[in-house]
């Protein structure tokens, strides 16, 4: 029984560590370009959300398993290989069964493999725990990113298109705030996001 808490508890804790407290985006400042760049629509920040959930866990459990047999002086190289693998299988899938949104993101869902949180959570976890832990490690830190893009979607879409995943939701004669589809509008919400994500948190202001 005491095992089993104890395990209980060290998952628990990976989880929650990358989905709230060390989240990607609000703390550890990763993976801001792609956050930046496909938030103008719901459905977008879905599907990117669930294609680096979906890297994360795989790679993580992955390497894990692996962690025993990959010398330390070729572990970047391994780690790239495995992410990138797992990628073209994301980037593939959208291809070839949502290509509007594929097309919507452009080259940001291939460029996962450049997304620093797969690079961290391998170096930093997968590679030191066993693979359930850094399952719960991934799916948290994954989570925690998705979730972000997906408010931060939620209100630049809104704002910008007068819409909730395509569907009409402003009333008559609003007038769409175009800026918001915009890059300027992007960084305007993700500030207002951060102070806002750091403030209920009761994080430490970021250091210069």
């Amino acid at each position: 029984m005491g095992l089993n808490k104890i395990r209980y508890t060290k998952s628990f804790r990976a989880f929650m560590s990358g989905f709230w407290k060390d989240n990607a985006i609000c703390s550890q400042m990763l993976g801001l370009c792609s956050a930046l760049a496909v938030t103008n629509k719901v459905e977008n920040a879905i599907a990117m959300g669930a294609g680096v959930v979906f890297v994360l866990i795989v790679s993580s459990f992955s390497i894990s398993l692996m962690r025993g047999l990959i010398p330390a002086r070729y572990r970047i190289i391994v780690y790239m290989i495995t992410i990138a693998t797992f990628v073209i299988i994301v980037d593939q899938y959208f291809k070839a069964y949502f290509p509007s949104i594929s097309k919507a993101l452009g080259p940001y869902l291939a460029l996962i493999i450049t997304n620093c949180i797969l690079m961290g959570r391998a170096e930093a976890y997968a590679m030191k725990n066993n693979p359930w832990h850094s399952i719960c490690d991934a799916l948290g830190s994954g989570l925690g990113y998705a979730y972000s893009l997906i408010i931060i979607a939620s209100f630049r879409e809104v704002l910008a298109f007068g819409t909730f995943l395509n569907f009409k939701v402003t009333p008559a004669g609003w007038e769409n705030l175009v800026v918001m589809a915009m890059a300027p509008g992007a960084f305007f919400l993700f500030a207002i996001y951060l102070w806002v994500f750091r403030t209920f948190s009761k994080l430490k202001p970021l250091e210069s």
